[in-house]
């Protein structure tokens, strides 16, 4: 059996990337990070929540042959600590009992040396745990080798209640596995009610964060550690895997951890884009597909998609084609060119005359003597899609949507045309934070990215007026209001739920704001059936906004 530990000890933090499901994969990965974390000399190895089944694990909690392979994995994970070598603290789904609970293990001497559960199960926004998982009880502190850890998971730090009764049960050190979805801001969110935790009771917080993209969320890492003096000691890169050694120390009573690396993290515009990067990547990388293909129009939303794809991916995985019909200015076929030529990509242009000409002289015996409008422009947005679609059928790349989501919501988006496709990288971006990323990108070169240094997306498109071109002389604002205007509408309506006469003190039009909240109601259906995509507010329709789609309520000024 290993020594007690005295007054120096390692702990590895282990801010890693592991995929729903693969139980058998995260296992392999836990047993390569041990490998790493003994090479580096740590004592003790920490996962992030729910690491053997992948978080969030979702329903597949409810199949018993499921919790039952993650038992059998953290069983034969437990019997390999026998060799002396570093212990692993470990998220996993455990069953006791008939009870079933989001838990935390201790591996060490060859067994499972403590379980410990989460007492706090979040139940707002894109988490539902108390539909899976039963709450655990108030816990106590684990001994290891001598030293009293408290393991609060997650959700248990967000109120006083749990990390006080660790504290007041002799726990020295406060070990915080994460599954902490990214939004904007909310480093700050974490950092601040780390802190809280840390003045509160007086002992050192690790906090271990996973990385990566998990279908609609992700996770940005930036592990940490406070010691009781609420000072930073070590901080992880966001947006990456890692496995870092920090050095702890005790004195006159009380563990410290020595200082060590402080990686600088993301903030604003440059946090956002590379959750939209790593949500792409994941999803392409974690379900099998070769690579993307996406319609390159020549406006700003496909451009972005294209750059992120790019980044995520590398160039050769992208595959962008133009789908030019009468209304296609040159303007557009020169931007769109001169963007996939920036970003090294395949590019094809393939006209649609032929097939929209077709569709509408099979529909002139129904449509004769009625006026055009919107259907026959939407004919070009659904063969575009049908196109598209083929493309990724016949050589297996996933269609990459790319409508925003101002657009989105308020229907300004044509089903089973450009919102075809697999997932959208933009999905949560409103129009204006679209062209806001769009500038940063063509002045930064972020980390981790695979796509080009310099201008990715022409300046023309950043300049030009927004259209979706199904028309002669269209612009976006013939049916929109101004993007500022409409996104600031936007986000009182659903990030804050604010009352329309609140939203007309803002300085907004009466008749405008009505016209939004009716728009905005009236398109659920169509956002019922779109892509996923990657979370960045705090409002991501259908994981945090759900809303009936037969809905008779508007509210009345």
């Amino acid at each position: 059996m290993p020594r007690d530990i005295t007054d120096k000890f390692g702990i590895a933090l282990a801010q890693l990337n592991p995929v729903a499901g693969d139980i058998a994969g995260n296992g392999r990965l836990a047993r390569e990070a041990r490998k790493a974390a003994a090479v580096q000399g740590a004592d003790l190895l920490v996962f992030t929540e729910l690491f053997i089944s992948g978080y969030p694990p979702e329903d597949l909690i409810l199949k018993p042959a499921f919790r039952e392979a993650a038992r059998n994995c953290i069983e034969e994970l437990a019997k390999e600590t026998a060799d002396d070598g570093p212990a692993l603290l470990i998220g996993t789904p455990w069953e006791e009992e008939g009870h079933v609970y989001n838990a935390v293990v201790l591996l060490d001497g060859g067994k499972v040396a403590a379980v410990r559960t989460k007492a706090q199960l979040p139940n707002y926004g894109v988490f539902d745990e108390k539909r899976v998982f039963e709450a655990g009880p108030m816990p106590g502190p684990v001994n290891f080798r001598g030293i009293r850890i408290g393991v609060p998971i997650c959700e248990d730090i967000w109120n006083e209640e749990v990390c006080e009764c660790l504290v007041e049960t002799g726990a020295e050190i406060l070990i915080v596995p994460n599954g902490s979805p990214y939004f904007s801001g909310k480093m700050d969110v974490r950092m601040n009610i780390a802190a809280a935790r840390v003045a509160e009771n007086g002992v050192p917080l690790v906090y271990v964060n996973q990385v990566g993209g998990q279908d609609e969320l992700v996770f940005d890492g930036a592990s940490f550690v406070l010691n009781s003096n609420s000072e930073l000691a070590i901080q992880l890169p966001d947006w990456e895997e890692k496995i870092v050694l920090t050095n702890w120390v005790r004195g006159d009573g009380a563990w410290y951890c020595e200082p060590g690396e402080l990686a600088s993290v993301q903030e604003g515009e440059g946090a956002d884009y590379l959750a939209c990067v790593t949500g792409l990547r994941d999803y392409v990388r974690k379900n099998g597909f070769p690579g993307v293909v996406l319609g390159l129009s020549g406006g700003v939303d496909s451009a972005i998609c294209a750059a992120i794809s790019v980044d995520a991916l590398g160039r050769d995985a992208v595959h962008c084609v133009m789908l030019p019909y009468s209304y296609t200015s040159d303007e557009s076929l020169q931007d769109a060119a001169e963007c996939a030529k920036a970003l090294g990509v395949r590019y094809d242009t393939l006209p649609i005359h032929k097939p929209v000409d077709g569709f509408n002289e099979s529909l002139q015996p129904l449509f004769k003597g009625l006026e055009q409008g919107i259907a026959e422009e939407n004919i070009q947005s659904r063969v575009r899609g049908t196109i598209l679609m083929a493309i990724s059928n016949k050589f297996g790349s996933m269609l990459v949507t790319t409508g925003n989501k101002s657009e989105v919501s308020v229907g300004y988006a044509t089903l089973y045309g450009d919102m075809n496709g697999g997932f959208n990288p933009i999905k949560d971006l409103y129009k204006t934070q679209v062209y806001a990323l769009s500038r940063w990108r063509n002045e930064n070169f972020p980390n981790g990215v695979l796509g080009p240094k310099g201008v990715v997306i022409p300046e023309n498109i950043l300049v030009k007026a927004p259209t979706a071109e199904l028309k002669e002389n269209q612009t976006d604002q013939d049916s929109l209001p101004a993007y500022d205007v409409l996104d600031d509408i936007l986000e009182c309506l659903v990030e804050n739920e604010m009352p329309l006469s609140q939203i007309v003190a803002r300085g907004h039009d009466e008749k405008v704001v009505t016209e939004i909240q009716r728009l905005l109601y009236l398109a659920e259906y169509k956002r019922r059936q779109s892509a996923p995509g990657v979370k960045i507010t705090q409002k991501l329709f259908g994981r945090d906004r759900r809303y009936p789609i037969t809905n008779q309520f508007r509210e009345k000024l």
